[in-house]
Parts: structure tokens; C-alpha cells; sequence
């Protein structure tokens, strides 16, 4: 609104060439105009070529539920010739039909796992109520959000905070560790262990520079946090589920 009052003001020949660089490329409507096109491309094409078949997309990234490997190779080909059509492409690699496998569909694929929104599903180990084992398919942290989880705990640098208090590290942190794991702790949170047994070490090591008696002597530091994480575990949110350093 305040750009085109703006251009109002200006001479007509003036006000045509300003237009004409009033486009954006990676901005802030970036995602907006995205997200627009593939509604129409990708939203209302399906639900109008593809009546009976369930799909979900978030951002440029989407799944296509089919009943049968025929039914999905015939909606990968006529999606491909619709995004031709408009002048887009799928992703050679990770576009792909994934068979769903289970202790109902025992069909042997040679793909049956894929990432979607920092989730991997794949079969996996369950349990019913009466403790009886079977095959699922379901989500867990993506080994690519576990990595990138990792990064993030070593970018901020606990080790080297020694004139913090453990109070002031959990001020910092725990919205971050808290939203980590009510996002990818929803299914399998047992899969996030590896990310608080990683920032677990890095909190040992802060104890080792901040604490004389315990430098050089990572082992006693990680007794003395385990002994801590017992009598505070509401200072992290993995220690009030039980991640916590062992206490000797």
C-alpha cells in the first residue's frame, strides 16, 4: 500500500519503469507467492484429477497416499506432466514411490522409508497393549534433524560459558531443548536419546572448566551433574524424562 501511494506521486513515464523492478526474488513474499502457485498447481489439480486420493503438502514438500504400486506410478507420471506443464520439475531424487511396510502389507520393495518434515518413516518395532511385538510403520527423528540438533549444542559453545551458573545455561536453552522435544519426541522419543546423551557431555565439560577440583576429570564432573540432574531435573526437560548423566 505505502509502494503504490509512493508511486502515485511520481511521473507516468517515471511510475511504469518503477514497476517494472518491483519484483521478489528469496524475500519475505518469497514463501507466500510459493506456497500460492503450488496450491493451484499442485492443491486444487489434485483434489479435481485426483478425487478419491488423499495427499497433504507443506511448502514445496508433499505425499500422494495411493492403494496400489499401479495407482501410484500412474499419478507419479500424469504429476509429472502437470508440473511440466507449468513450468516446474519434481526433484529426480527425492521423488519416489515408498511402500508403506507393515504386519498387514509384507510385500517386499526396494524402497520403503522416506523423510518428511525432519520425520523418517520406515517399519518399525511396536507393541499392543498386551505387550505383543509387531511391525509398524512410523515416524522418528530424521538422522538430518539429529545432526542438525548436534550442530546447534556445539554453536553454543556451553563448554567455554564457566562464568554462567547452571540456572543461567537453562535460561538459555530450555525453550530450544523444550520445543526439540515436544516436535520430534511425539513419536519415538526414545530417538532423540542421542541428542541429550550429546548435550549431557557438553554441559560435563562446562563443569570440568568452571568447577578447579574437577578439571581433568570428566568422569567425576558427570557424577556431579548426574547428582545435580536428580535433585533439579526441571532445570532441562530431558532430565525430567529420565536423560539424565549417570550419577556414579
Amino acid at each position: 500500500m505505502a509502494i503504490r501511494k509512493q508511486l502515485n506521486h511520481l511521473p507516468i513515464k517515471i511510475r511504469h519503469r518503477a514497476i517494472k523492478v518491483l519484483f521478489c526474488v528469496s524475500g519475505v513474499v518469497s514463501p507466500v507467492l510459493m506456497n500460492l502457485f503450488l496450491h493451484y498447481t499442485f492443491d486444487v489439480w489434485m483434489e479435481r484429477r485426483f478425487p478419491g486420493v488423499p495427499f497433504c503438502r507443506y511448502a514445496d514438500d508433499g505425499l500422494v497416499h495411493c492403494t496400489s504400486v499401479e495407482q501410484a506410478e500412474f499419478v507419479l507420471t500424469t504429476l509429472k506432466e502437470r508440473f511440466e506443464q507449468c513450468g516446474l520439475e519434481l526433484h529426480p531424487d527425492k521423488t519416489r514411490i515408498v511402500y508403506c511396510q507393515d504386519v498387514n502389507r509384507t510385500q517386499k520393495y526396494h524402497c520403503v522409508s522416506f523423510d518428511f518434515l525432519g520425520y523418517t518413516f520406515r517399519p518399525r518395532s511396536s507393541a499392543d497393549k498386551y505387550g505383543r511385538r509387531f511391525v509398524n510403520f512410523l515416524p522418528a527423528v530424521s538422522r538430518t534433524a539429529l545432526k542438525a540438533m548436534r550442530q546447534t549444542i556445539r554453536r553454543w559453545k556451553i563448554q567455554l560459558k564457566s562464568e554462567k551458573s547452571l540456572e543461567d545455561i537453562s535460561f538459555m536453552v530450555r525453550p530450544i531443548l523444550r520445543g526439540w522435544q515436544n516436535y520430534y519426541g511425539y513419536f519415538y522419543g526414545s530417538a532423540l536419546s542421542a541428542v541429550w546423551g550429546h548435550f549431557n557431555q557438553y554441559l560435563a565439560r562446562w563443569v570440568t572448566r568452571k568447577f578447579k577440583q574437577f578439571r581433568g576429570h570428566h568422569r567425576r564432573a558427570t557424577h556431579r551433574l548426574g547428582k545435580i540432574a536428580r535433585q533439579r531435573p526441571y532445570l532441562f526437560p530431558h532430565w525430567e524424562l529420565g536423560y539424565k548423566p549417570s550419577a556414579g
